[in-house]
């Protein structure tokens, strides 16, 4: 992001990134209980954040590990086992209500809901020098929130140990578990390039 400062801090819109997150699961349901994973030495700075945004929702602050692995196994730590728990990328702050929704009610069917939205743009597999077009109808671009049971997950997170995975269905899957896909929406970007904090800035403008 060429900033000095975590993505999530950055400001969109007169608030930063990690809030507008935050406010989409609470506008869903005011009810919910959010835990706000970060590395220790951010504590303060977050403090500071919540009293300049004037951000008094009642939350947890759960310490980050060295790796994503360990920053949500702790974090499940802090949930108890017969709860619904939403595993959500901070720095996607246009995650939409519908998305939300969908997500905790078929975690309830199935054990996890995890958003997914088609490519539209023609992919190739590399190997080497050799590349060949891959079918984009069976490919799938993953988002958060990551819905699941909590007893399940945290099984998961207690049962395998590499720290290799980019995303928790995966962990999940590794115990054996088929994970249950449904339609995310294509606004919920997730902001790691310059470029996306410029696309997510309009399009919080457009949809507020």
């Amino acid at each position: 992001m060429n900033s000095e400062i975590p993505k999530q801090f950055l400001v969109i819109e007169n608030l930063p990134v990690i809030l507008h997150s935050i406010n989409a699961f609470t506008e869903f349901d005011p009810s919910v209980e959010v835990i706000v994973a970060l590395p220790e030495s951010y504590f303060s700075y977050w403090r500071d954040l919540c009293i300049k945004y004037s951000f008094t929702r009642e939350h947890t602050l759960s310490k980050g590990g060295e790796t994503r692995f360990e920053t949500v196994k702790h974090a499940l730590s802090l949930i108890r086992d017969d709860r619904i728990v939403a595993i959500h990328d901070a720095v996607r702050p246009l995650v939409s209500k519908k998305t939300i929704e969908q997500g905790f009610r078929d975690a309830v069917t199935f054990g996890n809901a995890i958003p997914v939205i088609p490519l539209n743009e023609s992919i190739r597999w590399t190997e080497g020098r050799k590349n060949q077009p891959v079918d984009r109808e069976r490919i799938r671009v993953v988002q958060t929130p990551q819905v699941f049971d909590a007893g399940l997950i945290k099984r998961a997170y207690g049962r395998i140990t590499g720290e290799s995975f980019t995303d928790d269905a995966s962990v999940l899957e590794a115990m054996g578990e088929t994970i249950h896909l449904y339609e995310g929406n294509r606004e919920n970007i997730k902001i790691t390039y310059p470029e996306d904090l410029l696309i997510a800035q309009s399009l919080v403008k457009s949809l507020s």
